[in-house]
Formats: structure tokens, sequence, C-alpha cells
């Protein structure tokens, strides 16, 4: 079963993303004081629960507790920070992303096959 790995450090970030050459990455940033976030992580949850694609490494960085791997994130995948979001990451670059109450387990399935 697919499970959401925190990336708590700058040098985790890199390594998960340059690992995203060989196997996909789904980065989801998360915020723990906000309500939308909350139902975010909630629909990422049951997304991981139900078939999730197998295939796919995902990753959770807390925005407010590690705001440098968040900046970093931005930074180095060229995608404006917002909270709650999720970034699917192939070869080193962002090639799909969404947030807020986009963020559903029907989005993450018909996007991330």
């Amino acid at each position: 079963m697919s499970k959401l790995s925190r990336i708590s450090s700058v040098e985790e970030l890199h390594r998960v993303i340059e690992g995203s050459a060989d196997q996909p990455l789904l980065l989801f940033k998360h915020s723990t004081r906000c309500p939308i976030s909350s139902g975010a992580h909630h629909e990422m949850e049951n997304y991981l629960q139900d078939q999730p694609n197998e295939e796919i490494t995902y990753g959770l960085i807390y925005v407010i507790e590690d705001r440098s791997v968040s900046n970093e994130a931005a930074e180095l995948l060229g995608v404006k920070h917002e909270s709650p979001q999720v970034l699917l990451v192939k070869n080193g670059q962002a090639v799909w992303h969404t947030s807020h109450s986009n963020i559903t387990s029907v989005n993450l399935r018909g996007n991330l096959v």
C-alpha cells in the first residue's frame, strides 16, 4: 500500500526530486492550520487507501513546520506556492499540479494514471 512519506529537509527534497527520473513523485504540500488543507489531506488519504497508482512515490511537506522545504520545492519546480497543493514530478519537472478544493480523490485518480 502506498503512503505519504514526510519530507522534512531540503536534502531529502532534492533526493526525491532526483528520484523522479526513475519513478514519478507526487508532492502534497499541507498546512496543519488550514481547514481546506485538512480536507485535501483527507482526500489524499482516501485516494491512497483506494487503489492508488503504486508506480508513484508520495511525499508530504508540512508548509508551516518545514517552510524552507516548501519554499525550495516552489523554487526548484517553478510552481508558485499554494497550500494545500499537489505537484506531480517526473524527471525533476512538475508536469501537473492543482490546489485547494481541486485536490480530490477523484481528481487524483484521473490524473495519476
